[in-house]
């Protein structure tokens, strides 16, 4: 990289050299870029890769930070090739972080309305803020990641005359999860997984909506395998009924600049967020969102819905802050 970065001047004895700090400058600028550009080269790719590349595409517009401080410092070390590298890397995390999915209003005439509130409360630490948030926001459908036993029983205390449905797996820390509605239920089987993640039919004014919750196991080193077989499986249930209208929503783990999320939108599901311009807004981890996060939390819907008012809200005691949005479904005659 030396001899490709050198700005050569001459010596005494007639050989060229560079200054010692601007070939340090160089050295830090190629680093910097190498690693840049290999989760962009996976990225490209349409693949999540390997441990550490997953976890580094949750925060890929976040590469634009030492993408710039590299192109920085090749300017102070002229050192020109490096220059067009960085400038080819600021191109591509461009492109790529603009939103992906499809946009655009449903066909047909609407129905039917309905809001949506999902939000993981940390082990069932932030069950408190969320019983004050759903009253305060009054959604139809609330989907609850992390609600360990004592989170499942606060929310029947407190939550069971107004959502009088609801379908449930039970289980202790992560592993719980809860559907709560106005609206009847009928049961379906769910979709498996090391985490809880109920599924059901609602009677939405008359209308069958499939209702599926979303908390696949997190891209964790080791874990980066069984991370993509739960979203595969999120992308089945997604594509098991395609006559009935769905929301898909939850923790997914995952935010648009994975692949394995990417196929789920590929299946037709749009994003809540996508669709009324609150892309790219961070709701993990909450501590530092909105400036610095990623948006792993989503409400996905069917192309039969269209969305409005979607709202990214902080909750207490947890780490992530809750997605809420509302939705009118379409017919699609």
């Amino acid at each position: 990289m030396d001899t490709a970065a050198a700005e050569w001047t001459a010596r005494d004895d007639g050989r060229e050299h560079r200054p010692p700090g601007r070939r340090f400058g160089a050295w830090c600028a190629g680093l910097l870029f190498t690693g840049v550009s290999v989760v962009l080269g996976f990225r490209t790719a349409d693949s999540d890769g390997i441990t550490p590349v997953p976890q580094l595409l949750a925060f890929l517009p976040w590469l634009l930070v030492p993408t710039a401080v590299a192109l920085l410092l090749t300017l102070l070390s002229r050192w020109w090739p490096g220059t067009v590298w960085g400038v080819v890397l600021l191109g591509l995390l461009a492109w790529f972080i603009e939103p992906y999915g499809k946009a655009g209003d449903p066909v047909g005439r609407p129905v039917a309305d309905l809001r949506v509130l999902t939000s993981n409360v940390e082990f069932g630490q932030g069950t408190a803020a969320l019983v004050t948030t759903v009253r305060r926001e009054k959604p139809d459908v609330v989907f609850v990641e992390e609600c360990d036993y004592a989170c499942d029983a606060l929310l029947k205390r407190d939550l069971s005359a107004d959502y009088p449905h609801r379908r449930a797996v039970e289980g202790g820390g992560s592993e719980g999860s809860v559907i709560l509605s106005r609206f009847r239920l009928r049961p379906t089987g769910g979709v498996p997984g090391t985490m809880g993640m109920p599924g059901a039919v609602a009677d939405v004014d008359g209308h069958a909506v499939r209702l599926q919750l979303a908390h696949p196991m997190p891209p964790l080193p080791g874990q980066v395998d069984l991370w993509h077989r739960e979203l595969a499986a999120l992308r089945e249930a997604a594509t098991a009924d395609p006559g009935t209208p769905l929301v898909l929503a939850g923790d997914f783990n995952a935010s648009q600049d994975h692949a394995a999320f990417r196929r789920i939108l590929d299946t037709g599901l749009r994003d809540a967020s996508r669709l009324d311009g609150a892309d790219r807004t961070a709701t993990w981890p909450a501590r530092t969102a909105p400036t610095l996060g990623v948006q792993i939390d989503h409400v996905l819907v069917s192309e039969d819905f269209g969305a409005s008012r979607t709202r990214i809200l902080d909750l207490a005691d947890t780490d992530h802050r809750a997605v809420v949005t509302d939705l009118t479904l379409h017919t699609t005659r």
